[in-house]
C-alpha cells in the first residue's frame, strides 16, 4: 500500500505541476491528513509511515521540476509551514521555531521536516499552487487568487483532494484587454 501511495502521490502531483504550468523555483503548498487518507477522522490517526510515503512522491515530484514544496502543518502548529530554508530566503519569509511531530504538526509535516536539506518552518506564505489531501484547509496559504483544478485523481486512499492554482488578478473594467497566457 505505501508504495502504491508514493506512485500516486508523484502522479497527481505531476498532473497538478503541468496542469497549473509551474515553473522552477515556484512553491507548491501541501496539506495532509494521513487520517483521512486511511479513512478516518482529520487529526484522529496520523501514520508517520503513510505521511513518509506520500511525501516521497510528492518531493521526488517537485524536484523533478525544481518546484520548492511547502509542507503545511496541522492547526495545532496553527497551521506553520516547513520548506527549505533557500525558499524561504528567496521568498522573504520570516522563520519561526517549532519542529513538527506526528500528533503536533503532523505526520505529512513531520516527513518534510526530517528531509529537507535545511528545513525552516514559516508563519506565513503565498504559494503559486497546491493540494490539498483530506480538507486541511490549504488556501490561507495561497496566492489571493486561487483557481480550483478539476484533475482525474481526486481520491488518495480515503482522503478526498482538492487542488488549486493560482493567477494574477484581473484589474481594470470592461474596456480592460487581458493576457491570455495568465488566464
Amino acid at each position: 500500500m505505501l508504495n502504491n501511495l508514493t506512485t500516486q502521490s508523484y502522479n497527481l502531483t505531476e498532473a497538478l505541476i503541468t496542469t497549473a504550468h509551474l515553473t522552477s523555483g515556484e512553491i507548491l503548498i501541501v496539506g495532509c491528513s494521513t487520517s483521512e487518507v486511511l479513512g478516518h477522522k482529520i487529526g484522529s490517526y496520523s501514520s508517520a509511515d503513510t505521511g513518509k510515503a506520500i511525501f516521497d512522491g510528492i518531493y521526488s515530484c517537485c524536484q523533478n521540476y525544481q518546484i520548492y514544496l511547502a509542507a503545511q502543518c496541522c492547526e495545532h502548529l496553527n497551521r506553520a509551514i516547513i520548506i527549505e530554508e533557500t525558499a524561504s530566503k528567496q521568498y522573504h519569509l520570516e522563520p519561526v521555531n517549532v519542529i513538527p511531530q506526528p500528533k503536533a504538526g503532523g505526520s505529512f509535516a513531520t516527513a518534510a521536516y526530517q528531509t529537507f536539506s535545511h528545513p525552516v518552518a514559516v508563519e506565513h506564505i503565498c504559494a503559486h499552487a497546491g493540494i490539498d489531501i483530506g480538507d486541511t484547509l490549504i488556501g490561507m496559504h495561497l496566492k489571493e487568487v486561487a483557481v480550483p483544478l478539476r484533475l482525474p485523481q481526486h481520491t488518495l486512499g480515503e482522503a478526498h483532494i482538492v487542488f488549486a492554482r493560482t493567477r494574477p488578478k484581473f484589474i481594470g473594467g470592461t474596456r480592460a484587454i487581458y493576457n491570455e497566457s495568465l488566464l
